[in-house]
């Protein structure tokens, strides 16, 4: 089935083809794509892969793309389709990558290591539970978001909701309870902090606090990769420069995190997933 792409990813696909075809010429063994969510689509995403990619093409003499998806809904699709050869992942994308597609885990990334999903609601909000939220309309972020939608979701058995509307972003999602479109949303207590303040008056507070913590994302490295490739990669990456491994946000010689509660979080999820469209919303 042929998948249509944004304009604008085509264009960083575009761009990683010139940039590959800059260098001096050689006989390229294969080519690594490399899937990153992008929130927004900023251009820089380029420049922060850049020295990177160089590297990596040099070391396994391989073309090198970089490929981001705006969402966590691209990404699946791009999972889906194992068209990523490397996967920066975030903790859902890396828990579906992991228990459906046969990506392999390889490094954690840089990141919150106590990160943790949140339900939040405007400060004059009365309601002081879950259980409260019957018959009313919450914002979940995209499928694939560990905090947005697997984590809620799972805290969510049991309600019925009037609708739910997803985000395509945590600050879009914050946007829709600011503005009384829905009482509550999921989030991250770190994307809490970050965009809150950005929502002019609006103050907001914590209705509850997910007792498990979302482990780090983590590098994949997927199933179209021959293994003693893989192996190969691995080194590659295990030995790149320090500087080069932070600027993409990896950690070269660290233990990758237990993802066995993260799957059976999205595994228990998936079994309602065909019924969040319907209003209203029975999560049994």
């Amino acid at each position: 089935m042929f998948l249509r792409f944004p304009r604008r990813l085509f264009l960083f696909n575009l761009l990683g083809l010139t940039f590959a075809a800059c260098q001096s010429p050689r006989e390229f063994e294969g080519t690594l794509t490399i899937g990153v969510i992008n929130y927004g689509g900023g251009e820089q995403i380029i420049n922060q892969y850049a020295k990177f990619n160089n590297y990596l093409g040099e070391k396994t003499n391989a073309l090198i793309q970089l490929e981001p998806a705006f969402n966590e809904n691209k990404a699946v699709e791009r999972l889906e389709a194992r068209a990523w050869s490397l996967v920066f992942a975030s903790p859902g994308i890396a828990a579906i990558a992991i228990a459906r597609h046969q990506y392999v885990p390889m490094f954690p990334l840089l990141g919150i290591s106590n990160l943790r999903s949140i339900f939040v609601v405007r400060k004059d909000n009365p309601i002081s539970d879950l259980k409260q939220l019957q018959g009313l309309t919450v914002a979940l972020g995209q499928l694939g978001s560990a905090t947005g939608y697997y984590f809620p979701l799972y805290n969510l058995f049991g309600i019925t909701l009037a609708q739910i509307l997803f985000a395509p972003t945590p600050k879009a999602a914050l946007e829709l309870v600011a503005e009384g479109k829905a009482i509550a949303c999921a989030v991250s207590e770190a994307e809490l902090s970050l965009y809150g303040s950005q929502l002019g008056s609006t103050q907001f507070r914590i209705l509850f606090k997910d007792p498990h913590y979302v482990p780090l994302g983590v590098v994949l490295i997927g199933p179209n990769v021959e293994r003693n490739r893989q192996e190969f990669i691995r080194k590659v990456m295990i030995d790149t420069p320090s500087g080069l491994a932070e600027e993409v946000g990896y950690v070269p010689n660290a233990q990758v995190p237990d993802y066995k509660y993260m799957i059976s979080v999205v595994d228990r999820v998936s079994s309602i997933t065909s019924k969040l469209q319907n209003k209203p919303v029975r999560i049994f």
